[in-house]
């Protein structure tokens, strides 16, 4: 019987993710001048406040203000009417020294013995549904906010964009659990003021429909005619969205580890990972089994699968892999099989990955709105200056967990 299933997205100027992408500028500006930091930072947003805590060891010093501020200032907040603008906010910080405690558990004298940052369980998930192996709900929920953005900051089609916004794709699946169609699509943008709520609702449901949605459309060629007069869309569904972002809502880094993820599909272990350095499993090892994810289904082992990984705090060798395939499989091997042809693939210690994604480099800010899996890995330059003015310019591979760099040890190991 065919069924619904929904994914969500936030826009980069939603709190809570203004709070991630606070706390990852952090991470990338300790990785930058001192790539041995160990860093684990929270920031909470509200009406023109901005607070900082958290537990560093670092040589670096930060001048956390300064990349506070930039950081609201380049999502867009930068009008004194939004309550909450990066030239005027308050930034107090309450970042302290990492306990010794933690530390003597992670740091090893030989680095491959590092153990785990902190105990739990992760999760990767890959899907042949698109070309990027993620869930087409959360893919389509991602791509309707990243144009959002695009269209407010082109400021030519739509000029009355705020920086806030919400989506929500809810997919039908047949028997055979493949999307047939899109169901509804749910937008709430934060908008400038109208002299009528009605003409306001008028004019954004229209905008939304003739001007974002065809440049949505255009990205999946494949499913196009899910892209029809069918769909049920609620745009702005309780009304008026004025007053939004910080000052709407307080946010918080780590609210939305769903939507940095895969949208529902699969499982979470519950670990945010915004304001993490790579050795806290939570971030690092939910990489990793991503990565694991992705080759397999690449390689043609399985069409959809779950990767579970798991740690003890100061160990290094992982507690165990899980693996489900969901029926999907097409080696010939159960489940348990195929987890124990992956331990003999890929080395899961802390170190190991590390090495192997290159996670001590400033690659963090990228991953913090619009989901931390799916986007390419590509190589960037980028510049940071310090807080005496001194500038470090690093060329450094995002996404690097994106890679297909592992399809022909999967195969071989699978005999495919």
């Amino acid at each position: 019987m065919p069924y619904l299933f929904t994914s969500e997205s936030v826009s980069e100027g939603h709190p809570d993710k203004v709070a991630d992408q606070i706390s990852d500028a952090l991470i990338d500006q300790f990785l930058a001048f001192d790539p041995e930091s160990k860093v684990a930072c929270e920031t909470l947003v509200t009406t023109g406040q901005v607070f900082l805590a958290g537990e560093v060891k670092s040589k670096a010093y930060l001048d956390v203000q300064k990349i506070a501020r930039e950081v609201i200032n380049k999502i867009g907040y930068t009008k004194g009417e939004y309550m909450f603008d990066g030239s005027s906010c308050s930034v107090l910080s309450a970042i302290h020294e990492q306990s010794p405690d933690i530390n003597q558990g992670v740091d090893r004298q030989a680095k491959e013995e590092q153990g785990a940052g902190d105990q739990g369980m992760m999760f990767g998930y890959a899907t042949i549904e698109t070309d990027n192996y993620m869930p087409l709900a959360l893919d389509i929920a991602h791509a309707l906010l990243i144009e959002l953005a695009a269209i407010r900051r082109e400021n030519t089609e739509i000029k009355y964009l705020r920086p806030d916004a919400k989506s929500q794709v809810t997919l039908e699946y047949d028997d055979n659990n493949k999307p047939t169609r899109i169901d509804a699509i749910v937008i709430s943008t934060q908008h400038d003021d109208f002299d009528e709520e009605k003409v306001m609702l008028a004019k954004i449901s229209s905008d939304i429909i003739s001007i974002l949605i065809p440049r949505v459309k255009a990205k999946y060629p494949k499913y196009a005619h899910f892209f029809n007069n069918d769909i049920k869309y609620h745009i702005n569904p309780t009304g008026k969205f004025v007053i939004g972002g910080p000052h709407g809502d307080t946010g918080l880094t780590g609210r939305k580890i769903i939507v940095d993820t895969y949208g529902g599909k699969g499982a979470h272990g519950g670990g945010a990972f915004s304001g993490k350095d790579p050795s806290k499993v939570d971030r690092s090892a939910a990489y990793a089994t991503r990565h694991i994810a992705k080759n397999l289904v690449a390689a043609g082992v399985c069409d959809e699968v779950l990767v579970q990984v798991s740690y003890a705090i100061g160990v290094a060798q992982p507690m165990g892999i899980y693996v489900n395939t969901y029926g999907t499989g097409k080696v010939g091997l159960n489940d348990g099989e195929i987890a124990k042809k992956v331990e003999s693939i890929f080395n899961m210690t802390p170190y190991a990955i590390e090495t192997r994604f290159k996670l001590r480099n400033p690659i963090y800010s990228e991953t913090a709105a619009y989901g931390h899996f799916g986007k390419p890995s590509q190589i960037v330059t980028k510049t940071f200056t310090g807080h005496d003015g001194t500038t470090i310019t690093k060329e450094v591979e995002l996404f690097t967990w994106e890679k297909l760099d592992y399809v022909d040890k999967v195969k071989t190991a699978f005999g495919l």
